[in-house]
């Protein structure tokens, strides 16, 4: 005799927020341990590490993996294969044109508005990141984690989990989009209110190509693309 089982249905969006808060909250709290271990310093005094790159390099490469496998164990628990909660699927070949496309002409657009404001397209804590990780041989790394890590993180959690919980039907693709894009921006405190909007931009033009094509693949590329003309535009700007 056969039995019907149900399918899996997604984390509500009250459980998706809070899961996805401790997969955030147990990466950061593992890498600043790790940091109070590397420098050997009081776990207070760790604010004075805020724009130093080997720093901000070590909490990117030790919370993303903890991150990661928290994700990917909550989404097992719902019931799901990992990689299809995630959305960690191919993307098309046309949403990768449009998605580039996309993001150029945001990128573009950003650096004008930020030029004609006054505001500078390169921030400070760009700058002191870049200039530390130089300073002590740590570049290399440090573009591996901002070009990769990040976007694989990042995109993982806002894009796939968080996503996944707050889109539960048509009509929720857009709350969804700006719920996640505001999360997204709220995460990025080392930056002025003026950056984080432009951040806010950005999350949502990732979100939107999320939603039509289903992949985080796809926004993880275009996250690496936005994240390398970030670091390319700080080398080019020390260079001077």
């Amino acid at each position: 005799m056969s039995q019907n089982i149900a399918d899996p249905k997604p984390w509500g969006r009250f459980a998706t927020l809070a899961l996805g808060t401790v997969a955030l909250l147990a990466g950061q709290g593992i890498a600043l341990a790790a940091l109070v271990w590397w420098y050997g310093m009081p776990f207070a005094r760790l604010p004075e590490l805020g724009s130093d790159g080997i720093a901000i390099t070590i909490i990117i490469l030790v919370s993303t993996p903890v991150e990661i496998v928290l994700l990917m164990a909550f989404a097992q628990r719902a019931g799901f294969e990992p990689a299809d909660y995630l959305a960690w699927k191919k993307p098309r070949r046309s949403d990768l044109i449009v998605g580039i496309a996309a993001v150029i002409v945001l990128i573009l657009l950003a650096d004008a508005v930020s030029w004609l404001a006054g505001h500078g397209v390169i921030t400070s804590f760009q700058t002191d990141i870049y200039t530390t990780a130089a300073a002590e041989g740590w570049l290399p790394l440090l573009w591996f984690a901002i070009i990769v890590a990040t976007p694989f993180g990042e995109e993982s959690l806002f894009r796939g989990f968080l996503f996944r919980g707050f889109f539960r039907a048509p009509n929720d693709a857009w709350p969804a989009i700006i719920i996640t894009a505001l999360l997204f921006a709220s995460l990025h405190v080392q930056y002025d209110w003026f950056v984080m909007l432009q951040v806010f931009g950005f999350g949502l033009v990732l979100g939107w190509m999320r939603w039509v094509s289903g992949s985080t693949l796809l926004t993880m590329a275009l996250h690496a693309v936005i994240n390398a003309e970030g670091m390319v535009e700080t080398m080019i700007s020390l260079s001077h």
